[in-house]
């Protein structure tokens, strides 16, 4: 129930582009310390390479790496970072303040 609440109230929400964001000056998120973990934890269920039910999401769309994910920051900006909530999909959405560090860390071009 709470999952649909948050998808009808994303769709109220303009949703924000990388390039509307800013990188915060005093910005320490790595992908070592945040970045890995958060592809780890809430994407790559889908968006693995060795994934055999990706749920629909797209064969192309991966995040096995760091690499993979500068080649998509556009991409999952818009789909799941900061006020911007359509990915993932389900009851199991990251809190906000894990958007917002996800924001940040693509923001600062996801160091």
């Amino acid at each position: 129930m709470r999952w649909i609440a948050l998808l009808l109230m994303s769709a109220c929400v303009e949703p924000q582009t990388i390039d509307q964001a800013t990188c915060p000056p005093a910005s320490t998120l790595t992908y070592a310390d945040f970045g890995e973990r958060f592809m780890d934890e809430r994407c790559q269920w889908c968006h693995r390479s060795d994934v055999t039910d990706r749920h629909g999401a797209p064969s192309e769309i991966v995040f096995d790496t760091l690499d993979d994910v500068h080649d998509h920051l556009d991409r999952i900006y818009l789909r799941a970072a900061g006020p911007n909530t359509t990915m993932p999909p389900g009851p199991d959405d990251p809190p906000a303040d894990e958007r917002a560090q996800l924001a940040e860390w693509l923001s600062c071009g996801a160091p």
